[in-house]
């Protein structure tokens, strides 16, 4: 059912909880600035018309902001919104209460909710924020990877969760198991633990191999001795494990993980991490002012240079104007020239140009190595370095909220750094003093 609105009316003996905090606050500023009737408009078709009353939707909007722009997790930043009274301010609470806004997993539901239509839409606000500083021509695009929570993936792993999952499936399903495997899968565990380096690697790729094999021999015993209704019911899960038995090292669109199975093998180039397992992110930021103004996350690991056809209709569609320069770094060489946008990639310095244009270029693809700080700063500062998020439209929702969370970040910093005295006239309180009793 659609949340109620709140209809208490301002008291002069008992003011509202936003008149007793110091307006200077950055999130109370911030809190006037977002247009929270935008989301009430758009969320409103997404809830019923009968039942259970539901949580308010700036409640919910401004936990998620919250838990992106703090860094914290769902149940951290509901625990903090408990203690922290400028937290409940921002939500539009307008009494400080004790009790706890939601429960934790509200927050999972609510996702579920919205979708990535609804988290786009909190993300378009955090770019309208910032104004004409957002309608530049020049945009800077790089590419980089959301990696998963998952743990680094190996055959043995993989392997060894399938027998444990055959053997929980089996105990649910109470299917009888000709032999479990249980002392065997240990020992074997345990000799490629010790000796997959060294003169004994053989032994090691040996008991790979026979765990290879035991997780096969279960797979076909389960699909042999369920019945019809349990292998309905399972197929889906054991047709998964079969694919992870029998992929080889030389496959392509391999399975790197059995609760994550969209997840890709991404390799950067990066020293100090070869691979990385999760999902490309493309990240679209103004040259001049540095606001994110695109994020979108692709999957199967594409060339950088054929995302740039969706990166820049997604730019346009955000900031209402399509941009009439990209600069890219080599990774996107290929087209130079997408629509009325050029792409500008970093050359050597023969050619046929001027001292003028080569002093130009060079000013521009300085600029362009802007992005980088701005990707490890949402990455390390907005819950971008590890998604905790399932699935594929967890990617996005991540990076959506990541993106929102370094605008709105940007936007305090404009407000509170450069033009305080600016701030204290828009936002200063209007309380009216109390009488004092005689």
């Amino acid at each position: 059912m659609q949340p109620k609105k709140s209809d208490r009316q301002r008291s002069f003996l008992c003011p509202d909880l936003i008149d007793q905090l110091d307006p200077r606050n950055h999130l109370l500023g911030l809190a006037k600035a977002i247009p929270w009737q935008v989301f009430e408009d758009s969320f409103r078709p997404l809830y019923a018309t009968s039942g259970r009353p539901a949580k308010p939707v700036r409640l919910m909007v401004g936990l998620l902001i919250l838990k992106q722009l703090e860094n914290l997790s769902d149940e951290r930043v509901v625990e903090i919104w408990v203690q922290n009274p400028y937290f409940q301010a921002f939500c539009g609470q307008q009494r400080f209460t004790w009790k706890l806004p939601c429960d934790p997993s509200e927050l999972t539901y609510f996702r579920r909710r919205i979708g990535e239509d609804g988290v786009r839409k909190i993300f378009e606000v955090s770019v309208t924020l910032h104004g004409d500083k957002a309608k530049e021509e020049e945009v800077v695009v790089d590419s980089t990877v959301q990696e998963k929570n998952i743990t680094f993936p190996t055959d043995a792993k993989l392997l060894s969760k399938i027998v444990t999952r055959c053997r929980i499936m089996a105990k649910q399903e109470d299917v009888k198991l000709r032999r479990s495997y249980q002392r065997e899968v240990k020992k074997l565990l345990r000799v490629i633990r010790f000796k997959s380096k060294g003169r004994k690697q053989g032994e090691a790729q040996r008991a790979i191999k026979r765990l290879r094999t035991i997780a096969g021999v279960l797979i076909r015993e389960m699909k042999r001795k369920l019945s019809s209704e349990a292998l309905e019911a399972h197929q889906q899960s054991l047709d998964l494990y079969d694919r992870v038995q029998r992929q080889q090292r030389s496959d392509s669109n391999k399975i790197y993980s059995l609760h994550e199975p969209g997840v890709s093998c991404i390799s950067k180039g990066k020293a100090h991490k070869k691979y990385e397992f999760g999902a490309k992110a493309s990240v679209t930021v103004t040259k001049t002012s540095g606001i994110i103004v695109g994020a979108l996350s692709f999957h199967d690991n594409p060339f950088d240079g054929h995302t740039l056809p969706a990166v820049l209709t997604q730019v346009e569609s955000i900031v209402g104007q399509r941009p009439t320069m990209a600069i890219c770094d080599r990774g996107y060489r290929g087209k130079r020239q997408i629509g009325p946008t050029r792409i500008e990639i970093p050359e050597s310095g023969k050619g046929p140009k001027t001292k003028h244009e080569k002093r130009k270029a060079r000013e521009r693809f300085r600029r362009r190595a802007a992005i980088e700080p701005i990707i490890g700063h949402f990455k390390s500062d907005h819950r971008m370095m590890r998604n905790y998020l399932k699935g594929r439209i967890g990617d996005s929702v991540n990076l959506f909220m990541a993106c929102t969370a370094f605008n709105f970040r940007k936007f305090i910093r404009l407000l509170y750094f450069l033009c305080p005295k600016f701030l204290w006239h828009i936002f200063r309180p209007n309380v009216r003093p109390v009488r004092a009793c005689a």
